[in-house]
């Protein structure tokens, strides 16, 4: 049995259209799903919560006014400790696994030596996920199964965008903790824009949303600690009018950490962020469409 298989009664990610697709932004959530496998579940040495740690928890629903306003919005419902989307597709770490991987697999990269490659070593506070050794084949069947799926589905929504309106904006959309570390007292700020330090991204459109999100009284900084990962690497392309944004969330702001519920705050951010979303699409985003025409893929 593969793992992949746990996502044939239910959906491994789904795309909740706008009644009306009338805005170049597209919505991405890829580590809020909270489907835990049993076969994963009976493999794993934590808890309940401690294995939901990775989790962006509930942020597909903090955005999802974001689809009332014409943007589409794809959504991951496997976690993020399952599979990890926002990497390359074989960031694999060997030692985590029992059997023959490829020889292309990438297991230098800095992610994986943190124990968070594409399949996890870790949840994010470095607590161990796996009580034993991951069989090979299960592991490249969620590459094959879940992984590759999930991003040709953002691409076709990216696509069907950039032909509509001449440009794309990918909102790739996270959570973070509200403090820097666990033994920290040092809390981070309310959003964090990343756009690779004008690599992925128009200038225009991170200083619109930090400058939108600021006069709703938010604490706003850009790049700094997260600059995006591989999601905001890989699909920003502004030459050829192709937009993604990070945006971190600060947890603080509408849950309880420990407890990992909703907090009495939970509706009135979400709604802020449907008026963000709202604004966001209404400023004049003339020069978007790129200097060089969009290649055959």
């Amino acid at each position: 049995m593969t793992f992949g298989f746990d996502f044939l009664s239910n959906p491994a990610f789904e795309v909740f259209e706008p009644e009306v697709h009338d805005t170049p932004f597209v919505l991405n959530s890829p580590h809020s799903g909270r489907v835990y496998p049993p076969s994963f579940l009976a493999q794993s040495r934590l808890g309940n919560l401690s294995i939901r740690k990775s989790e962006d928890f509930l942020v597909d629903a903090l955005i999802a006014g974001g689809v009332k306003h014409g943007m589409p919005m794809l959504r991951a419902n496997f976690p993020r400790a399952f599979l990890d989307v926002n990497r390359e597709p074989y960031e694999l770490d060997p030692s985590m696994f029992e059997g023959k991987l490829p020889e292309y697999i990438n297991a230098r990269s800095i992610r994986v030596s943190s124990g968070l490659g594409t399949i996890a070593k870790i949840v994010a506070e470095g607590e161990y996920i796996y009580s034993s050794k991951v069989d090979a084949q299960d592991g490249l069947a969620r590459v094959e199964n879940i992984y590759r799926p999930y991003h040709a589905s953002l691409r076709r929504l990216l696509a069907k965008t950039h032909v509509k309106f001449g440009c794309s904006v990918l909102l790739d959309c996270h959570s973070m903790p509200s403090n820097v570390g666990q033994m920290s007292y040092t809390s981070r700020p309310d959003f964090i824009l990343g756009d690779r330090f004008g690599s992925s991204c128009s200038a225009s459109i991170t200083h619109g949303a930090r400058n939108l999100l600021q006069q709703m009284g938010y604490n706003v900084e850009v790049n700094k600690p997260y600059a995006g990962g591989f999601i905001t690497e890989h699909y920003g392309r502004p030459h050829n009018g192709l937009h993604a944004l990070q945006i971190e969330i600060n947890r603080g702001l509408y849950m309880d950490e420990i407890r990992m519920l909703p907090n009495a705050r939970f509706d009135e951010f979400a709604n802020d962020l449907t008026v963000f979303f709202k604004q966001l699409r209404g400023l004049n985003w003339d020069g978007l469409h790129g200097t060089q025409p969009l290649a055959a893929e």
